[in-house]
């Protein structure tokens, strides 16, 4: 059942006219909001979602902790084993920690390295219309959008020194497979606009695009300083991204998010571990991380032909995943599979388990008969500083951004202390 807020409360919603203006200035007035949304029309929610404080403690403690943990030098080890990746010594831009909400908690759900649509909530957050008089005073969002972009082009010049030192950030790329074509492509330019506007210059670009010789990475006559990755290719094994694969291995292009960042914090094996109490005890996690994480984490397996049987049978009590899925591909809940998508998972030896969180609920619209659609929280990170939070709204088994009255949200967080709000009418 969704909480009274989430099911009754519609006073906060979108200004479509701020939206549009925050997005046009942010574009240096290269395009137009609604010329982007062709196609797209269904990419922001016309409602927001609220949280507790609670929620909120949690899903900070849970980032935290994880990267305590993440960064031991045994946990790396095992993440990194075999891998050939060089250290640049960065913390990987643009993160995301997905949760779903539980009265006093959070579940985590997802570690991603590609925070896709961050930018545009972000432009979503600052154009919210609040008519909530009962319980405006209660409500504020944890994170800014207003702030958010300057914080990102603060992590991706970190970035650049952990890996460069004081030499200067002459020139970046956005790369991504056909990038014209992705669906997400108007945040791929609100970035550009942001490197431009700090005197860096700046480019999109297709990895196959991308030539490396004689030490330098060129996208056309430019040589390339930094790459900020949007491909789902987490391991560069494509023959499109042969490029931009040596010029990481020669350390001569920092390259973030980068396969190092997808090994260590993204592949779907380190929820395994995180969730693995004996194993956080062995490498020496401190004890109040280890007492996070058994909260907020659901415990995760590996799919092997040895535990399969065992899996099948409590299949309704799991969600199955690839090592490296992302946008929910591959991904199943368990009381929906079939014996011969089984057979595949098990062959496949590349999935885990994980217990089943089920996602919060928001009512849609006002109207008495708007459907509930579902929701997860996200948190877009750079180490452990949280610097958005936002929302995607859902129907069907996985987020997608093509759901009537869903897409990305903002979030309210309810104070400690604040009461429920009576069932407004509207």
């Amino acid at each position: 059942m969704p909480d009274p807020l989430n099911a009754n409360c519609h006073c906060i919603s979108l200004d479509g006219a701020a939206l549009e203006r925050h997005f046009r200035e942010a574009m240096l007035r290269e395009g137009s909001l609604p010329e982007f949304l062709v196609g797209r029309e269904h990419l922001f929610a016309p409602y927001p979602v609220f949280a507790n404080q609670a929620q909120w403690n949690a899903m900070r403690a849970v980032v935290a902790s994880a990267h305590e943990v993440m960064a031991l030098p045994a946990f790396q080890h095992e993440a990194l084993a075999g891998a050939p990746w060089p250290d640049q010594h960065t913390l990987s831009a643009m993160m995301a920690f997905d949760f779903h909400p539980e009265p006093a908690g959070a579940k985590l759900i997802e570690i991603n390295t590609n925070a896709g649509g961050a930018y545009l909530a972000a432009l979503l957050a600052e154009s919210q219309r609040d008519a909530c008089a009962e319980m405006g005073p209660a409500l504020a969002m944890p994170t800014s959008g207003r702030e958010a972009p300057a914080r990102w082009l603060d992590d991706f010049l970190n970035e650049w020194r952990l890996a460069r030192g004081e030499r200067p950030l002459r020139s970046v790329r956005i790369v991504d497979d056909r990038p014209a074509e992705q669906f997400l492509y108007p945040e791929f330019l609100l970035f550009r606009a942001l490197f431009r506007r700090a005197g860096i210059e700046c480019g999109i670009a297709d990895p196959a695009e991308l030539v490396y010789a004689g030490g330098t990475l060129r996208h056309g006559a430019q040589a390339v300083d930094l790459v900020y990755n949007r491909c789902t290719d987490f391991t560069l094994h494509e023959a499109p991204h042969s490029a931009l694969r040596e010029a990481y291995l020669a350390d001569a292009v920092v390259l973030t998010p980068s396969p190092r960042h997808h090994a260590l914090y993204a592949d779907k094996r380190r929820l395994v571990r995180l969730s693995d109490a004996d194993f956080l005890a062995r490498i020496g996690a401190p004890a109040a991380a280890r007492q996070v994480l058994a909260a907020h984490v659901p415990p995760a397996r590996l799919v092997t032909a040895n535990n399969a049987d065992a899996l099948w049978d409590a299949r309704r009590q799991y969600f199955f995943k690839p090592f490296a899925g992302y946008a929910s591909r591959g991904a199943y809940r368990g009381e929906g599979l079939t014996r011969r998508v089984w057979a595949g998972i098990v062959a496949s030896g590349e999935y885990i388990a994980q217990a089943y969180a089920p996602p919060p609920t928001r009512r849609a619209t006002p109207a008495d008969d708007a459907p509930q659609l579902k929701f997860d929280l996200r948190c877009v990170s750079y180490g452990a500083a949280i610097r958005l939070l936002s929302a995607r709204l859902y129907q069907g088994q996985t987020t997608n951004l093509r759901t009537i009255a869903g897409g990305l949200a903002s979030v309210f967080v309810l104070a400690d202390g604040a009461g429920a709000p009576r069932v407004l009418t509207q």
